[in-house]
């Protein structure tokens, strides 16, 4: 059985833990490989790495870097296909939705290569006689993050490509469930002319999360995954003193009002909720119809759910793949049990799916339950998995109550013709991310990604502007280069002038 181990001083490091972790191949319940849990020595090991590359990296010219940047994109732009084939064999989802997956993460990347201009400070000059002030933005040295399983080549590249970029050295812990497509983006990152010890890499599970969070030469850590372990990131890291942006889950909501184009909701609807299975914190989970809207609109969404072909990720034509463990699709299959017992109406029952061929795989079919209160558990509960509920309500103003009301605050979308119900919403509703008629709102590269109340913690989004913000700190500097016929001692309290 091949074991995954370490990547640290740009080669791969055999672990001496002695602990591993199984990854499967969803498609088929088949153990592909093993992953090497790290030891505390482990994780030391990669931040003393990480930390001796630090003053060569930091001073290495900004325009050295850039090339070096461009060097990885078009590595990463020309061997795609690999780390979207190792997501779908490790994740499950189809080639097509890796693809896309890799695609959205390389636009990180292309950000990044813009580090000399997002990288200018400001200039005052004389701001009191012969006085300059200016600000300069510089590295904050090790750094860290902490990423999922459902996008294990996306979440990395939000992360370390920005942290290297602005100067930093960066330590990886990327999910156990599918490391492959992080080691490959690391190797081709060394290719692409990355100093030994900028990027590391370690595998493991709460013994290397909790010495990240405690480790004393990491100044700070970003996380995305589920609300618990993002408060539990912050809260731990942010005593130990680090900087911390944790991103966490969601509940997301579609607003579909009466004068919607139905078929374009529907379209969006079964994009937003199925895609990738669910698994995804930008999935819509809750449909929220308003008057009549609700009648026109299910059999829409039926129709085009029932015809989802779930299948094996790399098969041609498989629309959605399989969950990543048997216990997660056991788990989202137990949502929909409870649904059931609550009163929800059961629309599509994708339980006890068997694709031919892959009987051991982990599938579960596309599954529409209507009629669901905010009181049952499949509403309150973040499910992560093809689950698509819908919720009845009267009035315009009961969508938008409900959404608010709701504790996490991702991502939600309203589908109407009507822009002035458009600008209400966009103006009212309290999420960090929004759609109008655009189900999943998540921003391009050079906008940020976060959400609001317990969808994250930390003061900083990801990627994009805060992301500088984020992996660099502000240095302000008063400048006075004296005349030739220096004025004496001054005691009074400096002025303007």
């Amino acid at each position: 059985m091949t074991t995954i181990d370490h990547w640290i001083d740009n080669r791969r490091r055999t672990s001496t833990s002695g602990r591993t972790a199984p990854v499967f191949n969803p498609a088929t319940g088949a153990r592909s490989a093993d992953v090497a849990l790290a030891s505390i020595e482990e994780v030391d090991a990669a931040v003393a790495s990480a930390k001796a590359a630090f003053p060569d990296w930091r001073d290495t010219p900004i325009m050295r870097r850039q090339r070096i940047l461009f060097a990885y994109r078009e590595i990463l732009a020309a061997r795609s296909d690999e780390i979207a084939a190792a997501i779908t064999a490790q994740h499950g989802k189809t080639l097509d939705d890796a693809a896309g997956e890799v695609q959205r993460g390389l636009e990180v990347v292309e950000f990044a290569c813009g580090i000399p201009q997002l990288l200018k400070g400001d200039y005052s000059e004389q701001v009191s006689t012969g006085v300059d002030t200016y600000s300069i933005h510089q590295p904050l040295g090790v750094v860290a993050g902490i990423t999922p399983f459902n996008f294990p080549a996306m979440v990395p590249m939000w992360m370390f490509p920005m942290a290297i970029a602005c100067g930093n050295t960066f330590v990886l812990k990327p999910s156990e469930k599918d490391p492959g497509s992080s080691m490959l983006a690391a190797e081709m990152f060394a290719e692409a002319g990355l100093p030994a010890g900028v990027l590391n890499i370690v595998h493991g599970d709460k013994v290397a999360v909790d010495r990240i969070l405690e480790h004393p030469d990491i100044e700070a850590v970003s996380f995305v995954g589920s609300t618990p372990i993002a408060r539990y990131v912050h809260e731990v890291g942010s005593r130990n003193g680090k900087r911390t942006q944790a991103l966490g889950g969601a509940k997301n909501h579609m607003v579909v009002l009466p004068d919607a184009d139905m078929d374009l909701a529907a379209d969006s609807a079964v994009n937003a909720g199925y895609g990738s299975a669910g698994e995804r914190c930008m999935a819509i989970s809750v449909v929220v119809t308003v008057g009549d809207a609700a009648d026109r609109l299910i059999p829409r969404i039926a129709e085009r759910a029932r015809a989802l072909h779930i299948g094996p990720g790399d098969i041609p034509g498989s629309d959605m793949g399989p969950l990543v463990t048997e216990e997660h699709r056991d788990r989202v299959a137990g949502y929909v049990d409870a649904g059931e017992r609550e009163g929800a109406k059961l629309v599509l029952d994708g339980r006890g799916l068997v694709v031919d061929g892959h009987e051991e795989g982990f599938f579960l079919g596309a599954t529409l339950l209507d009629d669901v209160t905010p009181d049952m558990v499949v509403y309150r509960d973040e499910i992560f998995g093809p689950v698509l509920s819908v919720v009845r309500v009267d009035h315009y103003e009961d969508a938008i109550r409900l959404v608010n009301e709701n504790p996490w605050g991702n991502g939600t979308a309203v589908f109407t013709n009507d822009g002035g119900a458009a600008r209400k919403f966009q103006n009212e509703i309290q999420v960090g991310m929004v759609g109008i008629n655009v189900p999943i709102p998540v921003p391009l590269s050079f906008y940020s990604f976060g959400g609001w109340k317990h969808s994250i913690f930390g003061d900083h989004d990801i990627y994009g502007p805060d992301g500088i913000r984020f992996y660099t700190k502000t240095k302000t500097v008063i400048s006075r280069w004296p005349d030739p016929i220096h004025r004496g001692v001054d005691l009074g309290f400096p002025v303007s002038e």
